[in-house]
């Protein structure tokens, strides 16, 4: 079993990823655009990558459970830790979207992602991109952890050049934990099942895509 210490990094980073960018979702929406798209996208980039050097050498920073499954298969994280470290995502998450709630409770969304369009062009669009930030992932970081000068840079701003591009159409989740907790707490329950499951094979995904190029003699 992981440490508390551990667990408590989770919860915390994932609290923190979850209130600053669907917190800005809602401040923009209330202020009328003064947050702004772009505000939006590089708001949850930054705090990813905030959370990765906040964290990464307790716990490895995942926040997302996409990313602690796609651990696993890519043989990087015990089997034993892996429902821990998402009850403590989902635990964070929830904690955040509460906290919002309370602070902004006639939001109708609290920050949900919600299709704009065909849901399967939302679905293929959160299995690309989630797969895109996996790769990421699993090419700058060490075992499960999300350490290094340059990991927490090389990953927050792939969350958020994908979310600025991608985020008018699907939300630009690629974290199932970031969509669940508004959905649950605001009832805005909208084709939520792709956020779970288009993100959680394109992190997948990306550990096939990473054994391509990686170096047979060293895991990487």
């Amino acid at each position: 079993m992981p440490t508390f210490r551990k667990i408590a990094a989770e919860a915390i980073g994932t609290f923190c990823l979850v209130f600053a960018g669907t917190g800005a979702i809602i401040i923009n929406d209330i202020s009328d655009g003064t947050v702004s798209h772009v505000g939006v996208a590089l708001t949850f980039g930054m705090i990813v990558m905030a959370m990765i050097y906040a964290i990464g050498d307790i716990s490895g920073a995942h926040i997302n459970p996409a990313v602690t499954i796609a651990f696993r298969v890519a043989g990087r994280f015990e089997t034993r830790d892996v429902l821990p470290y998402i009850g403590a995502q989902i635990a964070g998450g929830l904690l955040a979207s509460l906290t919002l709630w309370f602070l902004f409770p006639s939001h109708p969304t609290l920050g949900s992602t919600v299709p704009v369009g065909p849901w399967q062009q939302s679905f293929i669009l959160e299995f690309v991109l989630t797969a895109i930030l996996m790769f990421v992932i699993l090419r700058v970081s060490s075992g499960s952890q999300e350490t290094g000068i340059m990991a927490g840079a090389a990953i927050g701003m792939t969350v958020g050049l994908e979310a600025m591009f991608a985020g008018p159409i699907c939300g630009a989740s690629m974290n199932p934990v970031r969509s669940l907790a508004p959905a649950i707490v605001s009832g805005t329950f909208t084709h939520l099942w792709i956020y779970l499951i288009a993100t959680t094979l394109g992190a997948i995904f990306a550990v096939a895509l990473n054994r391509l190029v990686r170096r047979d003699d060293i895991e990487q």
